[in-house]
């Protein structure tokens, strides 16, 4: 269980579930709270029970499906309303009712806020919160209150917000969340606001939303300013822009703060969670998300390649191991003979002496046409094979192929494709359906290929990207295509480059083909 000196925060399921277009079954947010608590999370706050039926059957079905290693489960809901008592709130009695151990309230602390949103006086909302704060502590709940619209409402009316933390902390409340809640705050004015209400005694939290960009700077102000309690979301999940990334926050305090949040193996999983929790939500993951994102180690130019050849610290500011990622070294027209050398290193491939020359000036001459290969390692290994062993690394020699599209008369579109090449010394002809060109010509290849090669039917298709380049000659254009590939355990990207959209397709998914046959243990030639 994380010590209770500093919390950790975690509201995904509840905050980070408003974001726009992001729904979250009950069965998500139990898969996502597992994934949370194996970080190493303090309190992962579950949803509002009572104010939906969703949040309601999260909480019943937790008692007896979560069982937390190091996170305490939080029931969020509101104080009672203005003219009843907290005993007989009905929302009040689902928090009771939620089995969670830790209650966080949220509780107006703008008074404009207070006089137009709840249509009550200043003094009523004061009693709300003493009353619900005061009733759930007597029912065996630690509480906490997260004071909406703190910084807004402190600019607005300081003695009454100073107020609001007085009365819950009074209450007992063990611990008031200052909510920047539109998210326009900035480090230095929020840290002065912070370092004034520390300075009330109270134990006092911090909860940002990233509508100026600032999320994560303004919660490390607010530590540095004295708060003992961060709230964010995983991924940076919330309405609007978002809320503080839970990762980067993680990711700041241990590393660079020196603080003992979680345990360094809790860490070296944070990049896996990361991702684990973007397939739940589908929510595509971002590949610039500082310490988890795919791409948040990845070298690109020829000058930061030389000097991690070097000494990989003198272009990362972590290991990128300590919170489970990995270097990655990427190949384009930028990259000189360090980059292909380290890439080459990566795949497995001594590229010492002239041969790093020979394919740094291939990969420029391609990539002079159109080709890319950030993100087509297997075409860039290919590549490398080819300049190595002098052999094309191909399984197969193609005669020709060819695509027809129909368009029937009650509207149904029937595309098809029939490829003829040579393998293991025989002449095949295939021919295959799909909802589209590149679907119908990747069918058939399998088709063709599928006997010789077995393997192949644990290879799919699983993203295509098309992208019409920059015209060199008049109104004259290339197009790119971007294949992602799987087997299941592993995935490659390949590129083709062509004027035509379909003969761009079917160079990717030749490569793809070729690729995962290479994989299978067997030589090209």
């Amino acid at each position: 269980m994380q010590r209770d000196a500093f919390h950790l925060y975690d509201t995904t399921l509840r905050d980070g579930s408003q974001q726009e277009g992001l729904n979250l079954t009950v069965a998500d947010k139990l898969a996502i709270a597992r994934h949370l608590d194996g970080l190493g999370v303090g309190f992962i706050e579950g949803g509002w029970p009572g104010a939906n039926p969703k949040d309601t059957e999260f909480f019943r079905r937790a008692l007896t499906e979560l069982d937390l290693k190091n996170a305490q489960l939080t029931a969020f809901g509101a104080t009672r309303r203005a003219g009843t008592r907290a005993a007989d709130d009905p929302q009040v009695a689902a928090l009771r009712d939620s089995g969670a151990a830790v209650v966080t309230l949220v509780a107006k602390s703008h008074d404009r806020h207070v006089e137009l949103a709840l249509r009550t006086t200043l003094e009523e909302n004061l009693a709300m919160i003493r009353d619900t704060v005061s009733h759930l502590r007597a029912e065996g709940r630690r509480v906490f209150l997260d004071a909406e619209h703190f910084f807004d409402g402190y600019r607005a009316n300081r003695a009454y917000a100073l107020e609001v933390v007085r009365t819950a902390a009074e209450a007992g409340a063990d611990v008031v969340a200052l909510c920047d809640t539109n998210g326009g705050m900035l480090p230095d004015e929020l840290a002065d606001v912070v370092h004034d209400v520390v300075g009330t005694g109270a134990r006092v939290g911090i909860h940002c939303h990233d509508d100026s960009g600032c999320a994560v700077a303004n919660s490390l102000a607010a530590v540095r300013a004295g708060v003992t309690h961060v709230q964010g979301c995983a991924n940076g999940y919330g309405e609007r822009s978002g809320n503080a990334n839970l990762f980067t926050l993680v990711g700041n305090l241990q590393l660079k703060r020196g603080m003992d949040l979680v345990s360094n193996e809790q860490l070296t999983r944070m990049t896996r969670i990361a991702h684990a929790v973007s397939e739940i939500t589908n929510v595509a993951p971002s590949s610039q998300q500082p310490y988890v994102g795919l791409s948040a180690f990845a070298h690109k130019a020829g000058l930061h390649a030389s000097a991690i050849k070097v000494d990989p610290n003198l272009y990362q500011h972590i290991d990128p191991a300590a919170v489970g990622n990995d270097m990655r070294m990427l190949v384009s027209g930028m990259a000189g003979r360090a980059s292909v050398e380290l890439k080459g290193r990566e795949l497995g491939y001594d590229l010492s002496g002239e041969k790093a020359k020979r394919v740094v000036d291939r990969v420029k001459e391609l990539e002079a046409t159109g080709h890319t290969f950030e993100a087509a390692d297997a075409s860039f290994e290919l590549l490398l094979r080819e300049e190595l062993t002098g052999v094309r690394q191909r399984h197969f020699e193609v005669e020709s192929w060819r695509t027809i599209v129909e368009r029937r008369a009650d509207g149904v579109m029937v595309s098809e494709a029939t490829v003829k090449l040579h393998a293991k010394g025989e002449r095949i002809i295939a021919t295959g359906e799909g909802n589209g060109p590149v679907n119908a010509l990747d069918n058939a290849l399998r088709i063709a290929l599928g006997r010789l090669y077995p393997e192949l039917a644990t290879m799919e298709l699983v993203d295509y990207k098309v992208r019409i380049l920059e015209g060199s000659h008049g109104t004259s254009a290339r197009t790119r295509v971007l294949i992602e590939s799987s087997d299941g355990t592993r995935e490659w990207g390949t590129v083709g480059v062509e004027d035509n959209v379909i003969a761009a397709s079917w160079q990717a998914l030749e490569e793809a083909v070729s690729y995962c046959l290479l994989n299978a243990g067997y030589e090209a030639g």
